[in-house]
């Protein structure tokens, strides 16, 4: 456990800190001031943080304005994302754009949202569902240290979402991995939105939790600038540990009806006499008596290289495979011709095969533990310095990082999972290792991608093709082996299927992926015999859709029974029923329609109807 910091303070120009404190109080008015006007907001929480943002960024922050994707610049996550009205007035003040922009705080078309989104460009991520900006600014900083980078991540908290367990997940792998370019700014104000914090101001307790953690910590008044900039100098300097400052502050500093009164979460200080009140108590607009800008960072070359082509797989035709282990080789060859693939497990990866990629390259891999949150936060922050994180885990754990996930479709990341062990094929684990909501959950995110390969050659083309696809892609492996559907030639693309059997008289559409997919096409086989042909379609690509082979699919045989290991809410028979809608045809679903158990896989299968057998029966009856 490290010490709590309390080294003798430097000395600094009055100048420096009567600048400093004018521009702080500068944020103070633009926050009062834009919340007011626009009729909501969070101004109380962004008087508390006034300063250590003022601090922060014109003190401490090596960045570049104009060029905010600058890969030398420092990296600010506001994880209290409710606390924005001040970081924008930070920006405004630094130069990014006009002051009376701030006016235009939380209009339908500004891109200075309620909370941060990448709709400005100064906001590298989304916050403002609490306890994730930990885990995004580690990812930022795991990516610095992997680029040999010098910059520097900044991530301001609040004390309210100190109660998310994802805080500490970070915070123990930042510690674990040495991160020391990561620094933790606590702005402890005593109150959340409906009640005080758990633990209210003890400043004390909260640095000897991140001791306990590993981290550096210095406990500050949160209000007095010199103590403040003495802090994040002693941070720039710190090595070997990440490095956490512990702030005391106020709620609704500066303002009398506000200042460290409940009640004032989420708040506006409405037009009028009381806007007034306020703004009287903070001050006028005061000039600093130093132009402070932001730091400029360090200026050198830096080149990450660039990707070419994934070669083809090399499987013999009588391979065996589950797609969950050609989904580790296939995150080999994606990673020997593209090195901005960075690999991130969940403590699976004997499950999930990414061990194949850790084996190759152990400097791109990150051993994330049993931390599903802070594995999807950390991919997030990796996406947001320029890298393509793959995360993996058991389907069914993803579920658990939900938020992080949602939040990170508000990003716009470029993260790409991958969830193994789906359905109840997996067998004898029982329902609790089953992932059977995974394809529900991912296919409701904006702007996602779900795939779900087959056999080994499919899920090597689409690892690749993920790697392509802007925005979050899931792909969705099994753990029994299955034969080859595919030569390794075979092509594909996001948005397509394969017919894999087809007749101008087939008389039904089995429509199908991963697993069932085999029990489709045996099914095809024994009907084939009996003389009732059927189509075979493999729907690889689970969103988008082929709407086109579909429909014409269900124009042409009239009948079409999709089978998913998933339940049924959700699923691909959902993704299907919605490109068939207003389609002339009969539709049949099969799925797992109840709460599986443990078993034998194939069993399983059978229960619910989704083996050769059964579906076999179901088409013959349906006809």
């Amino acid at each position: 456990m490290t010490e709590q910091t309390t080294p003798s303070t430097p000395s600094y120009s009055s100048s420096l800190v009567s600048s400093l404190e004018a521009i702080s109080n500068r944020l103070r008015r633009h926050s009062i001031v834009s919340t007011s006007e626009a009729g909501s907001g969070h101004p109380s929480t962004c008087l508390s943080c006034a300063d250590l943002v003022a601090a922060l960024f014109f003190h401490a922050l090596r960045f570049e304005v104009a060029n905010p994707e600058n890969p030398f610049n420092d990296r600010f996550v506001l994880s209290k994302g409710h606390g924005v009205p001040a970081v924008w007035a930070a920006w405004a003040e630094a130069g990014a754009f006009a002051v009376e922009e701030l006016m235009n705080l939380r209009k339908i078309d500004s891109p200075l949202e309620g909370h941060p989104t990448p709709r400005s460009p100064w906001a590298d991520v989304a916050t403002g569902s609490l306890g994730q900006g930990l885990s995004i600014g580690l990812g930022m900083a795991i990516s610095a240290k992997m680029d040999r980078l010098d910059s520097r991540v900044y991530v301001l908290m609040g004390d309210g979402e100190l109660a998310e367990g994802s805080v500490w997940e970070a915070a123990m792998l930042a510690s674990h991995r040495n991160v020391d370019n990561l620094v933790g700014i606590l702005d402890i104000n005593r109150f959340g939105q409906s009640q005080g914090t758990m633990y209210g101001d003890d400043v004390e307790l909260y640095a000897r939790r991140f001791q306990s953690f590993g981290w550096e910590t210095e406990i500050v008044d949160g209000h007095d600038m010199v103590q403040i900039v003495t802090a994040l100098d002693r941070a720039i300097s710190h090595q070997k540990t990440p490095y956490a400052i512990v702030a005391d502050t106020l709620k609704g500093k500066g303002v009398s009806f506000m200042e460290d009164r409940d009640g004032w979460h989420g708040k506006p200080v409405s037009q009028g006499a009381m806007l007034e009140q306020a703004l009287s108590e903070i001050g006028n607009n005061p000039e600093p008596r130093e132009q402070l800008t932001l730091h400029s960072p360090s200026k050198r070359s830096f080149a990450i290289g660039t990707a070419s082509s994934m070669p083809a797989p090399k499987f013999p035709a009588n391979t065996h495979l589950a797609t969950r282990q050609a989904y580790g080789k296939a995150l080999v060859a994606l990673g020997q011709v593209n090195p901005r693939v960075v690999v991130l497990d969940g403590d699976t990866k004997n499950s999930t095969y990414s061990q194949e990629f850790l084996k190759e390259f152990p400097e791109r891999f990150v051993e994330c533990f049993i931390a599903e949150q802070n594995m999807i936060g950390a991919a997030v922050g990796l996406s947001a310095m320029g890298k393509i994180p793959f995360a993996s885990s058991f389907a069914c754990f993803l579920t658990r990082a939900c938020d992080q996930i949602r939040m990170g479709a508000v990003s716009q990341t470029n993260v790409k999972l991958c969830g193994s062990h789906c359905g109840v094929s997996i067998g004898p684990d029982g329902p609790s290792q089953m992932g059977l909501e995974d394809i529900a959950m991912m296919r409701a995110l904006p702007g996602s991608t779900v795939v779900y390969p087959s056999d080994a050659v499919s899920a090597h083309w689409l690892v690749g093709l993920a790697a392509k696809t802007d925005g979050i892609v899931y792909i969705r492996t099994s753990r029994p082996k299955t034969s080859l559907v595919y030569n390794n030639e075979t092509e594909f693309q996001i948005g397509g299927s394969h017919v894999l059997r087809s007749s101008d008289r087939d008389r039904a559409t089995l429509v199908s992926a991963g697993v069932t997919l085999h029990e489709a096409l045996r099914s095809a086989e024994i009907l084939a015999e009996k003389e009732i042909p059927v189509r075979v379609i493999d729907l690889y690509s689970v969103k988008p859709v082929d709407e086109g082979t579909l429909r014409q699919a269900a124009e042409e045989t009239g009948l079409v029974i999709t089978i998913e290991d998933h339940y049924p809410e959700g699923g691909l028979g959902e993704a299907v029923l919605t490109a068939l809608a207003n389609t002339n045809c009969r539709y049949h679903r099969i799925a797992v329609t109840g709460l599986p158990r443990s078993g034998p896989g194939n069993e399983l299968l059978r229960k619910f109807g989704l083996d050769t057998a059964s579906i076999t029966e179901t088409v013959e009856r349906l006809l």
